[in-house]
């Protein structure tokens, strides 16, 4: 079984790539969504993130993501250290999850900052997706309801689309020059050859 990565900045369309894909029947490893879903139910997690931000960190049960969000994103060495603690839950959870599905021809692992934290050296092929940065703005604003300056402030956290282009081994343009599904269907095949 192939580990192929699926990454791209804030905004890009990487759901909607990964959306076409799981119409073909690709299993999808959606990392930022799981590692929401470890922070509120693994005991050791949640333990780590109340010592790190305080009991504020969660209410009712669940993640105060806002409090989380507001912390971390305005202080850097916040965000490295709850990086810390939920890339190696996410890690764990994902090689788990990568045995239950040895018998397809690959798997996608989708993650935002796959380049930035070290995940990307598990995969086997890279694929990233591309969007012009003011069509990631007006959709992260709508998708978010966030302000224009705290979509950019997200950008600039994250590596530049084209370093990740140039370590891909795949790159999906959702700029409108070409059908998403077209590019999807041929790095499937090609996936399905080197698969083989």
């Amino acid at each position: 079984m192939l580990k192929v990565g699926i990454t791209g900045g804030i905004g890009s369309g990487k759901t909607t790539v990964c959306q076409i894909f799981a119409t073909l029947g690709i299993p999808i490893y959606y990392a930022d969504v799981r590692a929401k879903e470890l922070m509120v139910s693994d005991a050791d997690l949640i333990q780590q993130i109340k010592k790190l931000f305080g009991d504020n960190a969660y209410h009712e049960g669940e993640l105060n993501r806002k409090y989380r969000a507001e912390k971390a994103f305005h202080d850097k060495n916040l965000l490295q250290q709850l990086n810390a603690i939920v890339h190696p839950a996410v890690f764990q959870d994902t090689l788990n999850w990568f045995q239950t599905h040895h018998d397809k021809a690959y798997t996608l692992y989708e993650a935002a900052i796959m380049f930035e934290s070290g995940s990307y050296k598990l995969m086997d092929k890279m694929i990233t997706v591309f969007a012009p940065l003011e069509d990631r703005i007006s959709r992260t604003m709508k998708r978010d309801h966030i302000r224009r300056e705290e979509v950019l402030e997200r950008v600039d956290k994250q590596m530049p689309e084209e370093e990740k282009m140039k370590r891909a081994d795949f790159v999906i343009y959702n700029d409108h020059s070409q059908p998403l599904i077209q590019q999807v269907l041929t790095i499937h095949q090609q996936l399905i050859s080197i698969a083989k």
